[in-house]
């Protein structure tokens, strides 16, 4: 047994590990952190330096609501097999927080509606979640600005207009309606709309209702609720209206644009624009050259590859077109063959590099 000098109380021990000293006393009683020692004399019980990454992981898989018996098992278990209960465990919760939302909404059904709701659109169940799949790639997954992980929604006449930005992109669809609603605009919460993408593929036609707290798709007997968020957008058509004129054209295969980037080493993308050739490289790289048909001024970009990468694999049909006024302002990337959806990927500097 080792020296109690070199041993911690359950109370420094405690403060280490953020456990607190009764569930540390269960846990001992439990069998799954077991003291290093106990004073006979007292019945102090002491903990070892060697027991802290333990109980650190324990503390955290608690937290995650695993389970006591699966807590013994993950910390007892190679990597391998730790690794595969966690993601058991987190798919588990996942389908639970489905569950619970889908009965919310059930019972939000029943609660009517306060203060009414406005139609929005119908729309077709899975042109709508192939389109909101489409935006959401452009859109920003941190909370520090909660607009900019949302889909800006604006029905009118004309159709269903989806748009969603993180700043450094911004992408822009518009829906075919089946029948058109009431003026409306609001931007809903880009995870609740993910959530909802399977569900929505599965319906024939969809009705969108809003009201006060949420976009509601009716499709048949069943709901779904995405919740709005109440911070301002960007005023994206402003962005859209002080593009500079395009000076340089680019339609290259989509598909081997992506297999050039995929090979380029690092965080950034070069695309050098000639009259002849689209070549793609990065820092150290061995440029390839994928066949394009230019117009225009030759020209070099430089991208970061989580900017343009999701720009492009969105864009429908086999043929990328990018449309380029500068190398300091934003590259209009659309599709082709349906421009439906837009795309703005804003440039990075690139000095000394060459594509």
């Amino acid at each position: 047994m080792p020296s109690f000098d070199d041993l911690m109380t359950i109370g420094v021990f405690a403060r280490f590990t953020g456990i607190t000293p009764s569930a540390l006393r269960f846990y001992a009683d439990s069998g799954v952190l077991v003291p290093a020692a106990v004073d006979d004399a007292t019945g102090y019980r002491y903990y070892s330096p060697a027991q802290l990454d333990r109980a650190v992981t324990l503390r955290r898989l608690r937290a995650i609501e695993m389970p006591l018996e699966r807590i013994v098992e993950i910390l007892d278990a190679d990597p391998d097999r730790a690794a595969a209960l966690l993601d058991e465990h987190v798919d588990h919760l996942a389908l639970r927080a489905g569950q619970a939302r889908d009965t919310a909404t059930a019972i939000r059904a029943t609660l009517g509606q306060p203060g009414g709701s406005v139609p929005v659109a119908v729309v077709r169940g899975p042109g709508f979640a192939a389109a909101v799949e489409q935006v959401l790639a452009a859109a920003a997954h941190d909370t520090e600005h909660p607009a900019l992980t949302g889909v800006r929604v604006e029905s009118s006449e004309d159709g269903l207009v989806l748009t969603a930005t993180d700043r450094y992109r911004l992408s822009t669809r518009t829906v075919a309606t089946a029948r058109p609603g009431a003026g409306w605009a609001g931007t809903v919460h880009g995870d609740d709309l993910r959530l909802s993408s399977g569900w929505l593929r599965r319906q024939p036609e969809v009705e969108l209702r809003a009201d006060a707290r949420g976009l509601v798709a009716v499709g048949g007997s069943d709901v779904r609720v995405c919740r709005l968020l109440p911070e301002p957008f960007p005023d994206h058509r402003a962005v859209f209206a002080s593009l500079a004129p395009v000076r340089t054209r680019v339609v290259a295969a989509r598909n081997a644009l992506v297999d050039a980037m995929s090979g380029v080493p690092g965080d950034r993308v070069l695309l050098d624009v000639t009259r002849d050739a689209l070549r793609v490289s990065g820092a150290g790289a061995r440029p390839v050259e994928v066949a394009a048909s230019v117009q225009g001024d030759d020209v070099a970009l430089a991208f970061e590859v989580t900017t343009l990468y999701p720009a492009i694999t969105s864009a429908a049909g086999p043929d990328v077109m990018f449309d380029v006024s500068a190398p300091d302002q934003p590259v209009i990337v659309r599709s082709a063959d349906d421009g439906d959806l837009t795309t703005l990927a804003m440039p990075v500097r690139h000095e000394g590099e060459h594509a």
